[in-house]
């Protein structure tokens, strides 16, 4: 007699669930939308369903969330509900998309987050002269120095955008003293969140890319130290 009325709990259950699925279905309202870029990679509620357009469906009494992305242009976050009392989803829905001011005033480079190895034929007080003022016409604060031990690290710089904040410096260290070489990393971070404090190191991860300010730096050292 149990049996029996576990199986007709099981049954009840089922009809019930799909009643409520039908329903939902029954009340699903579709959203064409589309980007201005058409390799946008359009995201919905964590999947990738497109690039460039997606059909966007909204069941009865529930909301999704979009998520536009590409590379070089700012995210895109946009929900659409299907709720009683809500804005009723518009049929098309098409979203422009604006340029990532982070990505467009820096440069990808190789160089960022490693020691870059620079020699020369100076003296060890010339070179270290010559290093300081170079970085110095970068960077205005110098954190640590210290000449005998040939080792420099600037404070952090930090720069805001509308979706990221970065944040960077350089260090240098003496590598080998015959012939003289300097370990050079220029240490770029971002946060992707605007106005993320300096402070917050955990919030920060290695940048492929540097603010197009520092992107000579390398260059100025390695060609006035082989002087």
């Amino acid at each position: 007699m149990k049996r029996n009325y576990s199986l007709l709990s099981l049954v009840l259950v089922f009809i019930i669930s799909t009643i409520f699925s039908i329903d939902a279905f029954a009340g699903k309202k579709k959203v064409q939308l589309s980007a201005s870029e058409n390799d946008a990679e359009i995201y919905i509620d964590g999947k990738l369903m497109g690039k460039g357009q997606a059909d966007v469906l909204i069941l009865s009494n529930s909301c999704v969330t979009v998520k536009i992305e590409k590379v070089g242009f700012l995210d895109e976050t946009i929900s659409f509900c299907n709720k009683k009392g809500s804005a009723t989803p518009p049929k098309t829905y098409y979203v422009e998309m604006t340029r990532d001011d982070a990505y467009d005033a820096s440069i990808q480079t190789d160089i960022a987050n490693i020691d870059i190895e620079l020699k020369t034929t100076n003296s060890e007080e010339d070179a270290w002269k010559l290093i300081s003022m170079i970085i110095t016409s970068y960077f205005d604060v110098i954190e640590v120095t210290d000449r005998e031990t040939g080792y420099l690290r600037t404070s952090w710089v930090i720069q805001t955008f509308k979706q990221n904040t970065i944040r960077t410096r350089i260090i240098v260290k003496l590598g080998d003293t015959d012939p003289l070489t300097y370990k050079v990393k220029l240490v770029s971070e971002e946060s992707r969140n605007p106005g993320t404090s300096v402070k917050s190191d955990e919030l920060y991860r290695e940048w492929d890319r540097v603010l197009r300010k520092y992107g000579n730096i390398f260059d100025e050292l390695q060609s006035r130290l082989s002087k």
